[in-house]
């Protein structure tokens, strides 16, 4: 048997092939040098959340998770995507 243990179909042509098909992902995990995965996976986090941002419509200032958190409630508040142009107006009332 050339599959892993929790394989569904069991028809891989070998082992590789098997973990391929299941998109097993390693890291190199060495804590001390900051290398445990943590900084990647945070860096995809924050990809994904200006990703979703910018398909919306709105353009924050960069892709870290502070600004684009930022620019996304800005949206929101005002009802304008937020961007290279955008001015938040004061309150008329007065």
């Amino acid at each position: 048997m050339t599959c892993t243990s929790g394989c569904r179909t069991k028809n891989h042509e070998s082992y590789g092939d098997c973990l391929k098909a299941k998109a097993v992902r390693t890291y190199l995990a060495s804590p001390s040098k900051g290398l445990d995965g943590t900084r990647q996976k945070r860096w995809s986090a924050d990809l994904a959340a200006y990703r979703d941002a910018v398909r919306q419509g709105i353009q924050p200032d960069s892709t870290n998770r502070a600004s684009v958190e930022k620019a996304v409630r800005r949206s929101d508040e005002t009802g304008a995507a937020y961007g290279r142009d955008f001015n938040a107006a004061t309150s008329m009332e007065g």
